[in-house]
């Protein structure tokens, strides 16, 4: 499997991408090319165009969970799909893969930060296959659906409000999920934000795929100014993992990867990075 970092919060030094405060990766795996949440804007098409990456061939795309900096660019994605058929381009109907409540409506204090487009948009453009089962994209690759939350430190403060069945009800982001592969030396883990808890995620895709080793997380690890309960437990958990690397990054503030580094080896992630596992 590889994957590409087409965005993130920042970018790696002397290669000319744009950055913002979102999540896009780039996933080749068996044959098949899968493009892991949106960002916020359409930097994700323009990195993707720096990068010779054709975006017109994904197999699905996959959503981690709801929110503006992981979704909004599904417009653009739309917008590049459109175009490209009007001007005679092969472009197949591609999959949506996502936790069904990815796209109900989300906000904190009435600010929208939930998707642009409903499932009744997008299924003008997309193929949706909504799961909160596991569903494996091939042999090796899987989408975890919905993440058991069993461990005590880990997303018990709701962000915002979701709109469900017309009621406004606390939002613990339910569909928060993430990708497993599992590769030769342990499963590498991608996540979005992991509002479902790190390491609820790792110990969720260490019994969905039936396997200890972890080699390594990348993605957001959800840790913006976490109180020293729930960082201090993070840490532990991740140490006892004895993960070969984690390329935490979105999401995690500097003061929790200083804590992180002191326990394990943490790489950095930009836009640009790829990463080859076996």
């Amino acid at each position: 499997m590889k994957l590409t970092v087409l965005v993130d919060n920042n970018t790696i030094i002397d290669r000319y991408f744009h950055g913002e405060p979102g999540v896009s990766y780039f996933i080749e795996c068996d044959g098949r090319k899968y493009l892991f949440d949106t960002g916020y804007s359409d930097i994700f098409l323009r990195n993707a165009i720096k990068m010779g990456i054709n975006l017109l061939g994904l197999d699905a795309v996959v959503i981690s969970h709801g929110h503006n900096d992981h979704t909004w660019g599904l417009g653009e994605l739309v917008k590049l799909y459109t175009e490209a058929a009007c001007e005679g381009h092969e472009c197949k109907k591609t999959m949506i893969i996502a936790h069904p409540d990815a796209f109900l409506d989300k906000n904190i204090d009435g600010l929208d930060i939930g998707s642009m487009m409903s499932v009744n948009q997008l299924k003008k453009s997309f193929s949706l296959k909504l799961s909160k089962e596991p569903v494996w994209l091939t042999n090796k690759l899987m989408f975890l659906g919905e993440i058991e939350r069993n461990n005590s430190f880990e997303a018990k403060v709701p962000i915002g409000k979701t709109l469900r069945n017309n009621t406004l009800e606390d939002d613990y982001v339910l569909d928060d999920s993430a990708l497993v592969y599992t590769s030769e030396k342990g499963l590498v883990i991608i996540t979005g934000c992991s509002h479902a808890g790190v390491c609820n995620i790792i110990e969720y895709a260490k019994k969905v795929c039936n396997e200890e080793r972890v080699y390594d997380v990348i993605g957001g690890f959800h840790l913006l100014n976490p109180s020293q309960h729930k960082l201090e437990n993070t840490v532990e958990y991740l140490k006892k993992c004895q993960t070969a690397t984690i390329h935490a990054c979105h999401c995690t503030d500097l003061r929790s990867k200083i804590c992180l580094a002191q326990a394990m080896n943490i790489e950095d992630v930009g836009v640009g990075l790829e990463l080859d596992y076996r």
